[in-house]
């Protein structure tokens, strides 16, 4: 499963490449609370077909309203769906904002772009396929684009010439052991936008995989870790409880940029996987510092399912840059839990 800006570019791609009028509308700056972050997209089609979101369906509503009634020569934006990008503010006023559902005292303003150039939505598309960074420059005045390779990720950059996205390509995980467990987190990983590896050299897990769309693979972990060159985007959790599967994958992504390295197990087993690390690998509690365990976050979880929900919440935590508190990381809250009791 892509990620939603990529779903959203292919959806418009295809639309201007077999010649149907669309629009791609971006959030460049939100006032107090907003249900979407700037930088989101959504595309418009003259059906009225819709991928993306910029907010929690109301205002959505009334682009589609709004603009296939323009494109069908009615309403007052008929002239108004050619030529340079155009602004819309929503939320302006309390009435407004109860009318299409924004939260109290929220403002959002989007920049509007009609039939994007088919050609550069395919050269974009076709990069961000390859896993490189693209920034996309959209110049107000007559909605020229220029696009570039982007060397980090950046928010979004709205002043008075342009509007600067940048568009990554997927997150992905690397799940080490194709058990039952596995499958709700791949499960839960590929609706979140995230490209799914599952990694298991025992054949008896592999062979009873039932989750369409991640790609499984059978060669050892640690390989598997080398081969993908984890980056800002990856997040590494291993699941199999087995210290030759997981160790030495965990000790190789620890030496990568990937921005969640985890694995599971009890307080007791993760302390035995440090000094393991430690007695036979040379490691020392600096080096071991960003190793996460016992992984998720302290949700009371006892089965498979709530123990994949536990950790899909951490790892979306980290990635979106959220700090929890420390007594909703597992292991502290067990330990608060047990002097209570």
């Amino acid at each position: 499963m892509d990620n939603l800006d990529v779903t959203v570019l292919r959806a418009l791609s295809h639309w201007r490449s077999t010649g149907r009028r669309a629009l791609l509308a971006t959030v460049v700056r939100t006032w107090g609370s907003s249900p979407r972050p700037e930088g989101s997209i959504m595309a418009l089609c003259e059906s009225g077909a819709v991928v993306g979101s910029v907010s929690g369906g109301c205002i959505e509503d009334d682009l589609i309203a709004r603009y296939t009634r323009a494109w069908a020569g009615a309403g007052e934006d008929a002239a108004r769906v050619s030529g340079p990008p155009v602004f819309a503010k929503y939320g302006v006023t309390a009435d407004e904002a109860h009318r299409f559902g924004l939260p109290c005292g929220g403002t959002l303003e989007l920049l509007i772009e009609f039939d994007p150039d088919a050609a550069a939505l395919a050269e974009l598309l076709s990069t961000l396929e390859t896993g490189k960074l693209m920034q996309r420059s959209v110049r107000l005045q007559d909605g020229a684009v220029v696009q570039s390779l982007a060397a980090t990720p950046a928010t979004l950059l709205a002043n008075a010439e342009q509007v600067v996205n940048t568009f990554g390509p997927e997150y992905r995980m690397l799940i080490i052991g194709a058990g039952q467990m596995s499958e709700y987190l791949a499960t839960m990983a590929l609706f979140s936008g995230f490209a799914v590896t599952v990694c298991d050299p025992r054949e008896e897990y592999r062979s009873s995989w039932s989750v369409a769309g991640a790609r499984v693979v059978s060669d050892m972990p640690d390989d598997v870790v080398s081969a993908m060159r984890p980056d800002r985007r990856t997040c590494v959790v291993a699941l199999t409880h087995d210290p030759k599967l997981d160790d030495l994958a965990l000790l190789q992504a620890l030496d990568t940029d990937a921005f969640y390295v985890g694995g599971i197990g009890s307080r007791r087993n993760n302390a035995a996987r440090r000094a393991r690390l430690k007695e036979h690998f040379e490691q020392t509690d600096e080096s071991l510092a960003r190793l996460r365990g016992p992984i998720g976050i302290y949700i009371g979880s006892k089965t498979p399912p709530e123990i994949a929900v536990s950790v899909m919440a951490e790892v979306l935590a980290v990635k979106n840059g959220v700090v929890l508190p420390r007594d909703m990381e597992v292991g502290e809250a067990k330990q608060v839990r047990e002097r209570i009791d």
